[in-house]
């Protein structure tokens, strides 16, 4: 491995989230547009330039893109379609958030102003303004009924620096801490 390719590795490892979308956007392997978040353990598959990213999406921990059907495996060792694969474009549209651990499969197209709940296998498209979870994934509520369900029930909390948000959390679950 050249000094380089380690570098850029460590410096995607380490970095923060908005400072790694940024660096996978400039290497141009994966199509992506701006005001992303990358998290660590993304796995971009073996295929990342059938990946095509819009604005302001949130990739979290662990999530992993799927470009091709690993199944042809198995017919090529029986002796079927030899030489053979498959694979599949992903389209992920602008304001996404994909939660922790998601697999997003080959032919999928994820819309605009979508949440991908923690863990969902997404294997179909997802249309624009919804939320979707599960395995297979699947449109539970549109994101104004998720908005409606949580108006009343949020923290402000992205004003505070992280001693703040601790104390303030603390607080409102009546948890004593013994280090204050």
């Amino acid at each position: 491995m050249k000094l380089k390719d380690l570098y850029f590795k460590l410096k995607l490892k380490f970095s923060t989230p908005t400072v790694r979308a940024e660096a996978i956007r400039k290497m141009n392997r994966v199509k992506m547009g701006y005001g992303c978040s990358v998290y660590d353990n993304v796995s971009f598959g073996s295929e990342p330039y059938l990946i095509e990213i819009g604005n302001n999406v949130r990739i979290t921990k662990g999530v992993n893109f799927i470009t091709h059907d690993g199944g042809v495996w198995v017919l090529r060792n029986n002796g079927l379609l030899e030489n053979a694969d498959i694979f599949g474009k992903i389209k992920i549209g602008s304001n996404v958030h994909i939660g922790i651990n998601s697999v997003i499969m080959p032919n999928v197209t994820i819309g605009d102003n979508v949440i991908i709940g923690v863990g969902a296998v997404v294997t179909k498209d997802i249309p624009s303004n919804s939320v979707a979870v599960g395995v297979p994934a699947r449109v539970i509520k549109s994101v104004n009924d998720y908005y409606e369900k949580n108006k009343n029930n949020v923290d402000y909390t992205k004003n505070l620096d992280q001693l703040e948000k601790e104390k303030y959390l603390l607080e409102k679950y009546s948890i004593r801490d013994t280090n204050m």
